[in-house]
C-alpha cells in the first residue's frame, strides 16, 4: 500500500473516531433537548391531572388517575369551536395578503434600478423604528369603518417590516442575469416576479409564511381592540376569556369555602389551553422546517 493510500485511511478512520468533545457536545444537546421536552411534557400530564394530585407533585411525569376533566370544562360552552373558526378565517385571509404585500414590496426594494428605492425603503424603515401607536390605528379602523370586523384584525396584522426586509435580502442575492434574460425574452416584472424568482425563493417564502402563521394563530391584541362581539373573537382571546372565568370562580368558590372539585381547577385549564393552542401549528412546523434555517440565513447575510 502506498504511503498515500495509508494516509488517506489514517484520516477517513480519525475522523469516524469519536472525541471527547463529541461526548461533550452530545450530553450538552442532550441536556438541553430535556430542558425543553420535560416542561412541554408536564404541561400535558397536568391536563390531564386532577386537582389533588397535581397538589401532591406539580412535577408530574405521568398521572395515575388521568381525566378529561380540564378539557370537557374548557370546551364546555362550545366557544373553542367559534374561537377555532375565526382564527382559520383570520389564516386564511390574512396569510395569503400579508405574502403578497410583503413579496411585491420586497421584490421592488430588491431592483437597483427601482425609482425612489431609497427614499421608499427609508419611509418603510421609519415605520419599523418610530410607531404611531394603538390610538392612531383605532382612529384610522374607525374612519374606515372597520372596528368590529375581522378585516380590521387582517389589516393591522397584514404587513411587516422586519419580514419585508428579510425578503429583500434574499432576493438581492439572486443572480441578475436570470431577471435580464426573462427581460430579453419579453417578461414583465410580474411574470418574471412569479416564474423566475419565486421558484428559487422556496426557502425565504417558507420561513416567512410561517411567521406571519405564528403571528396570525397568536393574535389576541388586535382583536381585543377592534373587536366587540363574542362570536367574532379568535381563539386566542376565547381561550383568554375562559382561563379568567375559571380563575375567577374558583377564587369565589375558595372564599365561600368550597372548591377542590374539577371544575375549580384552573391550573389544568391553562395547561389544557396551552396543548390546545399549540399543537395545531406545531403540526405545521415539520413541513417547514427543512427550509426555515436555509431562509433566515440567507436572507440575513447580504444587507
Amino acid at each position: 500500500m502506498s504511503t498515500l493510500a495509508r494516509k488517506t485511511k489514517k484520516a477517513k478512520f480519525s475522523t469516524n473516531r469519536i472525541t471527547a468533545l463529541d461526548i461533550f457536545i452530545f450530553i450538552v444537546l442532550t441536556l438541553g433537548a430535556l430542558a425543553i421536552l420535560i416542561p412541554f411534557w408536564n404541561v400535558i400530564m397536568i391536563s390531564f391531572a386532577t386537582q389533588r394530585e397535581y397538589a401532591e407533585n406539580p412535577l408530574l411525569m405521568w398521572p395515575k388517575e388521568p381525566t378529561l376533566n380540564s378539557y370537557k370544562a374548557l370546551f364546555a360552552d362550545g366557544s373553542i369551536g367559534s374561537g377555532y373558526w375565526n382564527t382559520i378565517k383570520l389564516m386564511a385571509v390574512g396569510l395569503p395578503l400579508s405574502m403578497f404585500l410583503t413579496v411585491s414590496m420586497a421584490y421592488g426594494l430588491s431592483r437597483p434600478k427601482f425609482p425612489g428605492k431609497k427614499p421608499i425603503f427609508f419611509l418603510v424603515l421609519f415605520t419599523m423604528i418610530f410607531n404611531g401607536g394603538i390610538v392612531p390605528l383605532y382612529l384610522v379602523m374607525k374612519d374606515l369603518h372597520l372596528t368590529g370586523s375581522l378585516w380590521s384584525v387582517i389589516l393591522a396584522g397584514s404587513f411587516s417590516v422586519f419580514n419585508m426586509i428579510i425578503m429583500m435580502n434574499y432576493f438581492q442575492g439572486l443572480p441578475e442575469s436570470l431577471m435580464e434574460s426573462a427581460r430579453l425574452d419579453g417578461a414583465g416584472e410580474w411574470r418574471i416576479l412569479f416564474s423566475v424568482v419565486l421558484p428559487l425563493a422556496a426557502p425565504i417564502m417558507a420561513t416567512i409564511a410561517l411567521f406571519y402563521g405564528v403571528a396570525f394563530w397568536n393574535s389576541w391584541y388586535d382583536a381585543m381592540v377592534f373587536l366587540r362581539k363574542a362570536d367574532q373573537l379568535p381563539l386566542q382571546n376565547v381561550l383568554r376569556a375562559i382561563i379568567v372565568e375559571s380563575q375567577t370562580n374558583a377564587s369565589n368558590a375558595t372564599t365561600i369555602g368550597q372548591g377542590g372539585g374539577a371544575e375549580s381547577f384552573s391550573t389544568g385549564m391553562k395547561m389544557a389551553a396551552v396543548f390546545v393552542t399549540i399543537v395545531p401549528i406545531m403540526a405545521f412546523f415539520p413541513m417547514l422546517q427543512k427550509h426555515f434555517a436555509k431562509g433566515v440565513l440567507t436572507g440575513a447575510i447580504k444587507t
